[in-house]
């Protein structure tokens, strides 16, 4: 029987090869040996050649790693693709599209370079440098880390520091719309065969707002339509009849919260309430975005209506009930990326 060493361990191949050889110096014919390993017959007659190198002897018939085939790039030119791809962009270095791809590595190696890598060596190769395939987060182009960072830091902490001069509940303000004809979430089906899901034919739709605090103070309204600043000024009014102290509200940047007449109903309080604009496209900033987050993936908002059911009516639902919840409320706060509010 023929064995193929090259199925065996290095260990074993190691120690076949030191037998071999000593039963042959201790006077056993070397064909016979090798027949009863079954090896080659030429095989051994290597291993004795090896073992009578000056200074080696049966030292040379031991296992080395095998090298295999060099890698393309070296170790240094390894750690710059890291570089490149860690928290970059693609096309900082004019490519044209904007995501990390297999393919669009091996091209800005091919350019940086002047090598040519497969696709599956490019997979390995990102695997070996601790980088996995990802859904990236999504930020505008428009937003400014500079203004985030020193919202963070300085901006927001002195409002704070001013709310607890002024005796005042510091509230986060935001709006959202919702649709009867929206689907949230997945589904589980047959592989290749979309499920389908049955919603109402009348696409009713409307839209609330809502204001929350780090105590887990809750508020909120719904209305029909677009936000105006004149609606605005009405929402404000109706959630500062329910406020026994005096109002420091975060808001966004929407155009309708910066208007001549809001500012107009602002100073018309008398310091009962004060505005605070976000920085541009840092939606993150607002734990007031966490309960809508809630809101769209549990409730009622996310069951189909059924015949005769009004949309408005399941929303209020269950932003009353939230109501009920300020530990649920507080954990909002708790979130990374809100978690500069508690700090203050």
């Amino acid at each position: 029987m023929k064995r193929d060493g090259r199925t065996l361990d290095h260990k074993t191949l190691e120690a076949i090869r030191r037998m071999a050889v000593e039963r042959v110096r201790e006077g056993e014919p070397a064909a016979k040996v090798i027949e009863a390993y079954g090896f080659n017959r030429t095989t051994i007659y290597k291993w004795l050649r090896a073992a009578m190198q000056p200074g080696l002897g049966i030292g040379a018939l031991r296992s080395t790693p095998a090298t295999g085939r060099p890698r393309t790039l070296t170790a240094r030119q390894e750690s710059q693709v890291f570089r490149w791809v860690n928290g970059r962009d693609p096309r900082q270095y004019g490519l044209d599209f904007g995501l990390w791809t297999r393919a669009v590595v091996g091209e800005l190696i091919e350019q940086k370079f002047g090598l040519t890598l497969g696709l599956s060596a490019i997979g390995a190769l990102l695997a070996r440098l601790g980088l996995t395939p990802q859904k990236p987060l999504q930020r505008a182009y428009q937003r400014d880390p500079e203004a985030t960072r020193r919202w963070q830091r300085e901006v927001f902490p002195g409002i704070a520091r001013q709310a607890r001069q002024d005796g005042a509940d510091l509230f986060f303000w935001d709006e959202l719309g919702f649709r009867a004809d929206t689907v949230h979430g997945k589904t589980w089906g047959l592989r290749g065969h979309t499920p389908v899901v049955q919603r109402p034919g009348q696409r009713q739709s409307i839209s609330a707002a809502s204001a929350v605090n780090a105590r887990g103070a809750f508020w909120f309204c719904t209305y029909e339509g677009a936000l105006s600043a004149a609606l605005f000024v009405e929402l404000l009014e109706r959630m500062m009849r329910d406020q026994q102290r005096p109002v420091h509200l975060v808001v966004d940047g929407l155009p309708a919260h910066k208007t001549a007449l809001v500012k107009q109903y602002v100073a018309s309080t008398q310091g009962r309430l004060t505005l605070h604009v976000l920085p541009g496209y840092a939606p993150e900033l607002n734990p007031d975005e966490l309960v809508w987050s809630h809101v769209k993936r549990t409730g009622t908002a996310r069951r189909p209506l059924r015949k005769g059911e009004k949309l408005r009516d399941k929303i209020e639902e269950q932003l009353a009930k939230l109501q009920q919840m300020p530990h649920l409320i507080r954990s909002f706060f708790k979130a990374p990326s809100v978690a500069y509010i508690l700090d203050c």
